[in-house]
């Protein structure tokens, strides 16, 4: 599994460097034929993470219940403030989940999954294959950033 955290880890300096790049503004625009924003996409990918990994395990997720409900599957940003605060936040979560993710894996403690079948049509059996698919997901909306940022500036 080293390989696949350190996939992760290459996609989240990635997403780091949008954080880093735009400002507040640009990071929480939503451009014509776009449904959210970069902000949102990068809330969104922690957020999945966690439910992926930590909620179909059973295990309390290192996110508060109003980030998970705010940027969740299904979740719009219509309505939400984000404030530079909110994307300071951001910037830490990216790595400090996935340390986190990755030191509970090499500890075992991912012992029940509840299989969970995915937009893809894929069934998720066991915390190995989240983690796989993770990657995909993240993949998936880092191709939608690399969309949006033509957009926003």
């Amino acid at each position: 599994m080293n390989f696949t955290f350190e996939v992760t880890r290459k996609t989240r300096i990635i997403f780091n460097s949008f954080l880093e790049e735009y400002t507040l503004e640009q990071l929480t625009k939503i451009p014509a034929g776009f449904s959210n924003s970069i902000f949102w996409n990068i809330k969104h990918v922690v957020v999945t993470q966690q439910l992926l990994v930590y909620g179909l395990s059973g295990l309390p997720m290192q996110l508060s219940e109003d980030e998970i409900g705010a940027y969740k599957k299904g979740s719009s940003p219509e309505g939400t403030k984000v404030t530079q605060n909110d994307v300071m936040l951001l910037k830490k979560q990216l790595f400090t989940t996935l340390e986190k993710t990755e030191e509970d894996f090499k500890q075992g403690l991912f012992k029940k999954y509840n299989p969970y079948t995915v937009s893809t049509n894929t069934t998720l059996s066991n915390v190995n294959e989240a983690l796989e698919f993770n990657n995909f997901h993240e993949g998936v909306h880092l191709g939608i950033l690399f969309g949006l940022r033509r957009f926003i500036t």
